[in-house]
């Protein structure tokens, strides 16, 4: 069986990868542009794995391997019927072991020149976090940093439209990182998931080229960015984003108009703020809601809650004189793409480098100096 294992640094080569894991561990996280044919299903997996601990490890594999053999023969009949001749698929699981073995070892038999990833998933995912430690500090970032409602998620989507390099980690996270930040009926995706779409997104940008991204804390929602990732863009050069009160206040509406469709879900985060804020304001803030007074709630909330948050996080994080340029956006305005266009412009005559570069503190700081 030596000759059909293969290392994770031969992956590309294939012309498929079968995740022969659970739906559940599939679900979790597994590798890109993987098809999932299990051969044991969630249910049969807890199965054999009680009996291993409670009957014995010889019946437990007995079992299980009466139900991989079944499964496979379905899968032969159906996933894998219109395989041609000369298919080249790799197989996983999650060590590298059985379910992967016994997959591998029947396509062979067959004639398709199958090949079993040693080491499993846990072989890539120690890869991803080993990615994620070096990968991002291979490229120039430029942080939009600026107060809730001002836009910056809006200017980074409009920048990638003027053919900027951009990272939207609240795309990637499916979360728009505040308090309030749950997309309605959309679940976010496990650490693991998050992790593998960000090395994908990172493995195709060009280092040549700066990387726009938008000032973020440690978690968003229920997922964690990487320290390397964190440090890389909070060392660079950032873009102070402002926009007038009152068109932050008519973005948030617009943003944030779903939360007024389940007010008792949306009290229920807002009386998550009592402690940073009074029960007293956080219950006049529910009041609001009974109300409808929208734009009266994202006021307070902006003038309470969101700015005097921005401003503790923005001397953390961004207080060191790294700021590059001011750039006033309309958030609310049609021609978002242009006023995206003009901040390339504007940076570009400022003399920003456009190729990557160290991104310690302490050199982009000696680098700025000299253009500022």
């Amino acid at each position: 069986m030596k000759n059909l294992i293969v290392s994770l640094d031969h992956a590309r080569e294939f012309d498929e990868i079968v995740d022969v894991r659970t739906p559940l561990e599939f679900a979790e996280d597994h590798l890109p542009g993987a098809l999932n044919a299990p051969v044991l299903s969630n249910e049969e997996r807890v199965l054999v794995g009680t009996m291993y601990k409670q009957v014995s490890p010889f019946e437990a594999t007995r079992v299980g391997a009466a139900i991989v053999a079944r499964n496979i023969a379905r899968h032969l009949d159906s996933t894998f019927a219109d395989r041609p001749r000369n298919w080249r698929p790799l197989i996983y699981c999650w060590r590298g072991g059985k379910r992967s073995g016994a997959m591998t070892t029947w396509l062979n038999l067959i004639g398709w020149q199958a090949r079993q990833l040693d080491g499993g998933y846990k072989a890539y995912r120690r890869s991803v976090v080993e990615t994620l430690d070096t990968l991002p500090t291979r490229f120039r970032y430029i942080a939009l940093v600026g107060h809730t409602g001002c836009g910056k998620t809006r200017l980074l989507q409009a920048l990638a439209d003027a053919g900027a390099q951009t990272l939207d980690l609240e795309a990637l996270a499916r979360h728009r990182g505040s308090l309030l930040g749950a997309l309605p009926g959309i679940a976010q995706p496990t650490q693991k998931g998050f992790d593998t779409q960000l090395v994908e997104t990172l493995e195709r940008f060009d280092p040549a080229q700066p990387v726009f991204v938008e000032s973020e804390s440690r978690k968003i929602g229920v997922v964690s960015l990487p320290l390397a990732l964190m440090r890389a863009f909070h060392a660079g050069p950032w873009v102070q984003v402002d926009a007038a009160r009152d068109e932050r206040i008519a973005f948030l509406l617009d943003d944030y108009r779903h939360l007024f469709d389940a007010p008792d879900a949306f009290k229920a985060q807002l009386d998550k703020l009592i402690g940073l804020h009074s029960r007293g304001d956080v219950e006049r803030w529910c009041a609001m809601i009974d109300a409808n007074a929208r734009a009266e709630l994202f006021g307070e909330l902006i003038d309470r809650h969101y700015d005097p948050a921005y401003a503790r996080s923005s001397r953390e994080h961004f207080g060191r004189p790294g700021c590059v340029l001011e750039f006033h956006f309309r958030p609310t305005a049609s021609d978002a793409r242009a006023q995206a266009e003009t901040l390339i412009a504007q940076l570009a005559r400022g003399g920003l480098p456009a190729a990557a570069g160290p991104t310690t503190t302490e050199t982009t700081e000696t680098e700025l100096s000299t253009k500022r």
